[in-house]
């Protein structure tokens, strides 16, 4: 199996064959982020290694959305695809001495990441996860759209200076109400078309504290990542505490890592604090915690990957939420 390194940006992909580690013997080439680019890619790398495609095995790092058509084209022609965490990239990187930072560095790093590390496959998600992940995230852009016309009408009225402003703001704001409803019932619908997101939406709302709109965000988060423990799942929401103690003179006290994305969080902890109250399991554990000494934000975020760890059981099983016997 050949590895190829591949650094993503916007507009061009830098590709790199590491032929001799020892001797570190090289090969590049920049190719276009494009569709014929990954095609010309996959020409190259053929043709330079004279493995067919299916020896290949393409390492990259996840770039927000940069990566993921590339990531589709080469798995769908066959070739083996590894999407990785870049801090891993960045810290495996810094582990060999490197000092400079540029595309070409980069990928140098990727593939020898790549080659020594052994790094999981990637898996596509499912079309229909893939479409659901992308109207949640569009409907969340609706609704920061209409917190921020809300706040620029809180300042035009309160400035007084044209009765004309707070009109264009109403008149806007009206048109991402109608859209967000609109994106709203596609989601409900999107989910009721495919039993088994819909069976997932159902056994996620068997758990209180969790209504429609965590239930749909986790289940686009869980069924697009091949999480093997709820604590994994937990630390790509941001939620396991990290802590910093040297010696006698260097400590901080444990806090969240606030990895990912801040949105779902938010979301998180607004579904935690009514868990605090419905949720016989996280109501025992939040008030254990205070009873013990722990602030009421270390016992919320304690509740928060708590309420996680439900979700993740909930849909491995396959099974109701069942409260545990006290």
């Amino acid at each position: 199996m050949v590895i190829i390194g591949i650094d993503v940006s916007k507009t061009k992909l830098d590709c790199l064959w590491i032929r001799d580690l020892q001797a570190m013997k090289i090969k590049g080439k920049v190719q276009a982020n494009t569709p014929a680019g990954h095609q010309a890619l996959l020409a190259w790398a053929m043709k330079q290694t004279g493995e067919d495609v299916s020896g290949l095995h393409f390492v990259m790092e996840a770039t927000g959305v940069y990566h993921e058509t590339l990531a589709y084209a080469l798995h769908d022609a066959g070739a083996q695809v590894s999407v990785v965490n870049p801090a891993r990239v960045r810290d495996f990187a810094r582990s060999l001495g490197a000092q400079t930072k540029t595309d070409k560095r980069d990928s140098v790093a990727i593939a020898r990441y790549g080659m020594t590390q052994s790094p999981r496959l990637w898996v596509p998600e499912p079309v229909e996860v893939r479409q659901l992940k992308a109207l949640i995230a569009r409907c969340d852009a609706i609704k920061q759209d209409i917190q921020r016309e809300l706040n620029r009408l809180e300042k035009a009225t309160a400035s007084d200076a044209s009765e004309e402003v707070p009109a264009s703001i109403e008149t806007v704001r009206s048109q991402l109400e109608a859209e967000k409803a609109r994106l709203e019932s596609l989601i409900e619908d999107h989910i009721d078309n495919h039993p088994d997101l819909k069976n997932d939406q159902v056994l996620l709302e068997s758990i209180p504290g969790v209504g429609p709109v965590i239930s749909q965000h986790m289940v686009a988060i869980i069924r697009s990542r091949s999480f093997r423990q709820a604590s994994q799942c937990a630390a790509f929401l941001g939620l396991i505490p990290v802590e910093r103690q040297s010696g006698t003179s260097v400590y901080s006290p444990p806090r969240l890592s606030k990895h990912g994305d801040g949105r779902v969080r938010a979301k998180l902890y607004m579904a935690a604090v009514v868990a605090t109250r419905y949720n016989p399991d996280i109501r025992r554990q939040y008030q254990r915690l205070l009873k013990n000494g722990k602030s009421k934000m270390s016992a919320i975020g304690a509740a928060m990957r708590k309420l996680v760890h439900i979700c993740f059981g909930v849909l491995k099983h396959q099974t109701p939420y069942q409260p545990q016997p006290a």
